[in-house]
C-alpha cells in the first residue's frame, strides 16, 4: 500500500521541486500513514556534498557530533553539522571514496548510518504523515529540479527512521530510490552482497534495489541498463522509482501488479501509484498513462554544451 511519487522539471535551473512532492506526498497519504521521506536533487551541484547521518536512539546528539567530528577527521574536512532529531546533517569535503567515509562512521555493532550522500541530492525522512515531514524540514520551501517520495505502510518490518524511504544507493553519491511491493528473492540477493562485505542497515525488503543498481553501476551497467536488468533479476510484485543528479525513471515488474501512472506535459514529467496525487499537486493538464509490465524508463537531463571561447 505504500505511496511512491516522482516529479522532474523541465525548466532550467531548479524549481519549487519540494512544493510538489510534498503535495503529491499529501494526495498519496491515505497509503501509508507510518513515516515519509523526499530525496530532492538541485540542477547544480554544491560547493560542499551533503551527508545526512542517522544516530543511534538515546545518544546525546552533542556527543554524536563530537563523535562524528573524531571518526572523520581523516577522511573529510566538515565545515558544518546541524542537528536534526535523530539526524545530523554534515557538509563536507571528502579526502577519499566514499567507502572510506563509510568505513571510519559505520562500525560493526553499532546505529551511526549514512542516510544519504551527495552534491546534488537532500535526502530527509522520518516515522510520520507528509505533514509532520514537512514540519521537521520545511519541505515545501526547498527548492529542486526532480525528486522522489515515498509515503509507507508498514507490512514486514518496524516502523522507524531506518526502515523508512527513499533509500539511498550505498556507495553512489546522488542516487536514491522508492519502492511499491514486495522484492521475494531479497533474503537470497541479501544473503549474496553480505557475502561481498556489503551492510544492511534495515529487514525493508526495499533496501536492496538501491544495492543492486549501485552493484550494477560498479560493473559497468548504465543507469538505463541497470535499471532494465532489474526487471528479470528482482524477482516479486515491484513498481520503483530512481533518481539521480540527472535522471529520473521507474521499473514496473513483469505483471504490473503494482499501480504506476506518468503524465509528461512539456513543463513537467510526473509519476505517481495514484494519478491522485499527481492532480492534486499539478493540476488536469497531460493525459495520464500507465506503463505495461516489464518495462523500465529513464529520463535524463541533456548534457549541457560549453560555449566555444571567442
Amino acid at each position: 500500500m505504500c505511496g511512491i511519487a516522482g516529479y522532474w522539471s523541465k525548466a532550467d535551473g531548479d524549481t519549487a521541486a519540494g512544493d510538489v512532492l510534498l503535495a503529491m506526498l499529501t494526495g498519496l497519504g491515505q497509503r501509508g500513514p507510518d513515516s515519509a521521506g523526499i530525496a530532492l536533487f538541485t540542477s547544480e551541484p554544491r560547493p560542499l556534498e551533503v551527508a545526512w547521518i542517522r544516530i543511534p536512539e538515546g545518544v546525546d546528539p552533542e556527543a554524536a557530533e563530537q563523535l562524528v567530528r573524531d571518526r572523520t577527521a581523516l577522511t573529510a574536512r566538515i565545515d558544518r553539522i546541524t542537528r536534526r532529531p535523530g539526524l545530523l546533517r554534515l557538509e563536507l569535503t571528502r579526502r577519499g571514496g566514499v567507502g572510506e567515509l563509510r568505513s571510519a562512521l559505520e562500525r560493526p555493532g553499532e546505529d551511526y548510518e549514512i542516510v544519504s550522500l551527495g552534491r546534488h541530492l537532500e535526502l530527509v525522512k522520518q516515522v510520520g504523515s507528509p505533514a509532520e515531514l514537512e514540519d521537521t524540514f520545511e519541505i515545501g520551501a526547498a527548492q529542486g529540479s526532480h525528486g522522489i517520495g515515498h509515503t509507507r505502510l508498514s507490512t514486514e518490518s518496524r516502523v522507524d527512521l531506518t526502515h523508512s524511504q527513499p533509500f539511498w544507493a550505498r556507495g553512489v553519491p546522488d542516487l536514491a530510490t522508492v519502492h511499491n511491493g514486495h522484492i521475494t528473492n531479497y533474503h537470497k540477493l541479501r544473503r549474496r552482497y553480505e557475502q561481498r562485505g556489503v551492510r544492511f542497515f534495515s529487514e525493508n525488503d526495499s533496501e536492496v534495489i538501491g544495492v543492486y543498481l549501485a552493484d550494477q553501476l560498479d560493473r559497468g551497467c548504465t543507469l538505463e541498463e541497470a535499471v532494465a536488468r532489474s526487471l528479470d533479476d528482482l524477482d516479486g510484485s515491484f513498481t520503483y522509482l530512481v533518481a539521480t543528479s540527472d535522471a529520473i525513471g521507474y521499473a514496473r515488474d513483469p505483471f504490473a501488479l503494482k499501480p504506476l501512472i506518468t503524465v509528461e506535459t512539456d513543463d513537467y514529467v510526473a509519476i505517481a501509484n495514484e494519478e491522485l496525487a499527481i492532480r492534486s499537486a499539478l493540476g488536469q493538464d497531460g493525459v495520464a498513462h500507465e506503463p505495461t509490465g516489464h518495462v523500465s524508463r529513464i529520463w535524463r537531463r541533456p548534457v549541457r554544451q560549453a560555449t566555444a571561447a571567442a
